[in-house]
C-alpha cells in the first residue's frame, strides 16, 4: 500500500474542502460548521447530544450555541417531553449556508477532477466508495450490506 501517496491525496482534497469552507462560511470558525454540521444531521439535537457529538464539555457547547443562536444559524426550542431540554435546529440562513458551502465545495472539487483523465476519474470514484464503506463501523457497514 502506497500511505505516502494517500497521504498526499487526502491532504490535496482536505485543501480543496477547506477553501471551499473560507469562500462559503468565511463568518463561522471550524467549531460553529461543525456545530451545524451535527444539528443538520439530528434536527433537534439536545445540547448534551451536541456536546458528545463534537467531543466538547457541555459548558463550552452552551457558549458554541449562544454564539450560533446570535447569528441567526441556530434556532432553540423548548422539548416535547421536557420543556427544560432544549431541542436545537437549523434556521433557514444556515440551511443556504450549508447549501452554498456543498455548491461551492463540489465546483471547486469538479475543477480539480476535469483535470484528470477519466479512467483515473472512475477508479477514484470507485476507490472512494469502497473507502467510505470501509470506514463504517462494522454495525453500519453490516447494515448498508444487508438493506
Amino acid at each position: 500500500m502506497r500511505s505516502a501517496a494517500v497521504d498526499d491525496a487526502a491532504q490535496a482534497l482536505l485543501a480543496a474542502w477547506d477553501a471551499a469552507r473560507e469562500q462559503a462560511t468565511p463568518r463561522l470558525s471550524s467549531p460553529q460548521l461543525n456545530a451545524l454540521l451535527v444539528v443538520e444531521r439530528a434536527e433537534g439535537i439536545n445540547l448534551r447530544g451536541l456536546a458528545g457529538q463534537l467531543g466538547m464539555i457541555l459548558s463550552s457547547a452552551s457558549r458554541l450555541c449562544d454564539r450560533l443562536v446570535a447569528s441567526g444559524m441556530i434556532e432553540r426550542v423548548p422539548g416535547r417531553a421536557d420543556r427544560r431540554e432544549i431541542a436545537l435546529f437549523l434556521t433557514p440562513s444556515s440551511r443556504h449556508l450549508l447549501d452554498d458551502l456543498r455548491r461551492t465545495r463540489r465546483r471547486m472539487i469538479g475543477e480539480v477532477l476535469e483535470r484528470m483523465s477519466p479512467a483515473g476519474r472512475a477508479a477514484l470514484v470507485r476507490g472512494l466508495g469502497e473507502f467510505a464503506a470501509a470506514a463504517q463501523p462494522p454495525d453500519e457497514a453490516e447494515a448498508a450490506r444487508t438493506a
